[in-house]
């Protein structure tokens, strides 16, 4: 028990790595020993079985709980968490048709192209309106996503309080055995690393390079032009003192612990040193983890088009805004647990007609490249939760003609 302690007390960023150097040593020594393999199989085939339950519970969840009239009190700070995540999306699409990038995948021969437009919105629809169960045990994250809200909102109406708490405690279990898979992430990374450099030699991490840098890019480009670009709009001033603010003072943080979820008392504190009201944070803070995710509408966006550059899909401009859409709704529906974006991943790639088995594939590739892009993403949706709590708040004052002290305790 001491052994299991100890590996769980253990940086995952540092396991993770090790596992990633193992495999690759050993696909480079070894490369005959399939079975070194196993583990990278058997992580992506446990994520494969508990991501639709995630998904559907999670929203269930999450919906069946929403305070009536949340909307309208809050309806500056949604507009403006849901407007970044789309922009978010927006700039991840153009990232990757100026930088196309592709990824190491196998089995992808019997991919067809979708013929236009109208057989997206054809198998869109069919998968929407499918039988749920369906949904749930063939991995149809269109059709999880649908029925979720669906019941979540018949919840909300006719659930008793022990009811929506029993719900509620069906989601932290599940939450739970997420994070339990994901303690096995540094095995499953050995062996994922091991067959792919067994398959195709060092050159995958050169693909993987490219990959981390786009990303990254993106992220950087969101966080220090699009977000400043939107509170500026808002308050018709100088935005970069509050977004740098954030960044540092959320952002730092989130980079390491890998969780808005986790990161919500870091940010209730700086919004209470940037003046703002405690009855309107202390909702915005929370609701800001589970909606502004930004981050993972690049993470989602950028991995669905490296999948499809891979097998050489074209996006069309049209497809592209309706994957920016599909991003936005999955990553506002991404768990705050690390490498929650990565779990929707297939729902973006099921827009395409791409089989859960080949979208998968790029799940791993995500825990393989997660050290810095989960890091990277969950700094920005936490520092994203801080910086709009902020503008959307002294919006609101200065339209009321009520004193602002921008930046509070930051501006001394």
């Amino acid at each position: 028990m001491s052994i299991i302690k100890k590996w769980t007390e253990t940086s995952l960023i540092l396991r993770i790595v090790i596992g990633l150097i193992i495999g690759a040593i050993l696909g480079i020594f070894v490369p005959q020993y399939d079975i070194i393999g196993l583990p990278g199989q058997l992580f992506v085939s446990a994520l494969k079985a508990i991501a639709p339950i995630l998904v559907f519970i999670l929203v269930c969840s999450a919906i069946s709980k929403a305070k009536s009239g949340i909307a309208d009190r809050f309806k500056t700070v949604i507009i403006l968490y849901l407007f970044s995540t789309f922009l978010a999306a927006m700039v991840a699409i153009i990232g990757s048709y100026m930088f196309p990038v592709s990824m190491h995948l196998s089995s992808v021969s019997n991919v067809t192209a979708p013929s236009g437009l109208e057989e997206i919105v054809t198998n869109l629809l069919l998968n929407i309106f499918q039988n749920p169960l369906k949904s749930l045990t063939e991995g149809e994250y269109l059709g999880i996503l649908f029925w979720s809200v669906v019941v979540g909102l018949a919840l909300k109406n006719v659930a008793i309080t022990g009811t929506k708490a029993v719900m509620s405690d069906f989601a932290e279990a599940i939450t739970r055995v997420v994070r339990a898979i994901i303690q096995c992430a540094p095995f499953g990374v050995m062996g994922l690393v091991f067959t792919s450099v067994s398959e195709s030699g060092l050159g995958i991490f050169t693909q993987y390079g490219q990959l981390i840098l786009l990303l990254v890019g993106c992220i950087a480009f969101v966080a220090f032009v699009t977000d400043p670009l939107i509170a500026g709009f808002t308050l018709k001033r100088n935005p970069y003192p509050l977004v740098l603010t954030c960044l540092r003072e959320s952002g730092i943080t989130a980079f390491f612990s890998r969780s808005s979820a986790a990161n919500v008392p870091v940010n209730m504190e700086l919004c209470r040193k940037l003046g703002l009201d405690k009855d309107f944070y202390s909702i915005s803070i929370p609701l800001g983890s589970t909606i502004n995710m930004e981050g993972a509408a690049v993470t989602i966006t950028v991995m669905t088009l490296a999948v499809c550059h891979t097998i050489g899909i074209h996006v069309a401009l049209p497809l592209a805004v309706v994957l920016c859409i599909i991003s936005t709704l999955g990553a506002c529906g991404s768990s705050g647990v690390a490498g929650g974006s990565l779990l929707l991943i297939p729902m973006a790639c099921s827009l395409f007609g791409i089989s859960a088995d080949i979208s998968m594939q790029a799940v791993a590739v995500g825990f393989i490249i997660g050290v810095i892009q989960d890091s990277c993403e969950t700094a920005l949706n936490s520092a994203g939760d801080a910086l709009f709590s902020a503008t959307a708040e002294y919006y609101e004052r200065s339209k009321r003609d009520e004193p602002v002290n921008f930046l509070g305790e930051f501006a001394k």
